[in-house]
């Protein structure tokens, strides 16, 4: 078995989280009262969410920077762009960035918790870091 990425997030409210990431990756694997899990085969991707405990006070919630889906292609970076508009997700304007050296063809999207998703393509890498700080550069601090 391949290995595959997991990632668990931290949400203020479940059902809005649900309803976001229904959108982005389709139906979840499992969903109960106190959590979610989808699984995508492409990208091959394992989320698991769930909504911060009052009793464990702030905590990690906002902690994360941001993640990522790395696609071959910028026509890759388009169709999954065209898909979730068609799913009712809006993003921000694809860009070609110079982040984390690196020229990249992206866009962005940020779910009810705030948590910032780029899909990106890598056109070209790069030795230096840009001079100015870009979407990507200044969240992430690369």
């Amino acid at each position: 078995m391949p290995a595959s990425v997991h990632i668990s997030l931290n949400v203020s409210d479940l059902s809005k989280s649900v309803e976001f990431y229904r959108g982005f990756f389709g139906e979840p694997r499992k969903l109960k009262a106190d959590y979610a899990k989808f699984v995508g085969a492409d990208p091959e991707i394992h989320l698991a969410i769930r909504p911060t405990l009052p009793s464990s006070g702030p905590g990690p919630l906002g902690a994360l920077s941001h993640l990522g889906i790395r696609v071959e292609t910028t026509a890759q970076v388009r169709e999954w762009r065209d898909t979730l508009r068609a799913r009712g997700i809006v993003s921000e304007e694809e860009v070609r960035e110079d982040c984390c050296y690196a020229v990249q063809d992206k866009f962005w999207l940020s779910d009810p918790d705030g948590n910032r998703w780029e899909v990106y393509a890598v056109i070209q890498d790069t030795d230096e870091k840009p001079e100015a700080a870009t979407a990507c550069c200044a969240a992430s601090g690369c």
